[in-house]
């Protein structure tokens, strides 16, 4: 291997091994003291690398949490893509849709969660470009169509999405008394209604 080889190859690998330690550093600190009060030159500081470092590999705050969402999200992407069913593959379209709702409002309850606790503090039309929301969507809507409804299941995908936004869920429970269980029971008729209507139209033309 060449000299300027040699350069470029310890450079990619000291860049790789900066990101690791500036993620776990950052993950660290948002279990800590909240993703509110967390700093980018705290992250820096607490992964012993510069700031500029920290700005170069994400770009920004948002793009760090981003990542890091991405992350915390990694384990129920697992759950829904290949885990046991209902959730995961095996079971009909419409439970596994029913599942992945039912999931997500149980996880928006659960201030524990690290995930829906990072995305609260992160700007919506950020969440909504991320690559977690994007998979969000690319699942319901595919589950829509599997289902065999018929009409247009990605704006459908963003209607039932919506149902499901943190926002909405801590207004309900917050000020309106609304249980998970509750919002559960309303998640699974939005879903039966939604593919019941569209199924029988889909059986009638």
């Amino acid at each position: 291997m060449t000299p300027d080889l040699q350069l470029s190859a310890t450079k990619r690998s000291d860049a790789a091994r900066n990101r690791i330690r500036l993620l776990e550093a950052a993950a660290r600190l948002v279990a800590e003291r909240g993703a509110q009060h967390v700093t980018m030159q705290a992250i820096a500081e607490e992964a012993g690398v510069g700031k500029a470092t920290l700005f170069r590999q994400f770009g920004d705050r948002n793009g760090l949490l981003l990542v890091l969402l991405g992350e915390f999200e990694a384990q129920f992407r697992h759950s829904y893509t290949a885990g046991p069913p209902p959730l995961g593959p095996g079971a009909s379209a419409v439970a596994r849709l029913t599942a992945f709702g039912c999931a997500l409002i149980d996880r928006t309850a659960a201030d524990c969660d690290p995930g829906p606790a990072l995305s609260r503090h992160i700007p919506l039309d950020c969440r909504y470009s991320s690559g977690t929301w994007r998979e969000f969507h690319r699942h319901v809507a595919s589950l829509l169509r599997e289902a065999g409804v018929i009409g247009d299941c990605d704006m459908l995908a963003h209607a039932l999405l919506g149902f499901l936004s943190i926002e909405l869920a801590d207004y309900l429970r917050s000020t309106c008394a609304v249980s998970a269980a509750r919002l559960q029971a309303a998640w699974e008729d939005l879903v039966r209604r939604v593919v019941g209507s569209e199924s029988r139209q889909a059986t009638l033309g």
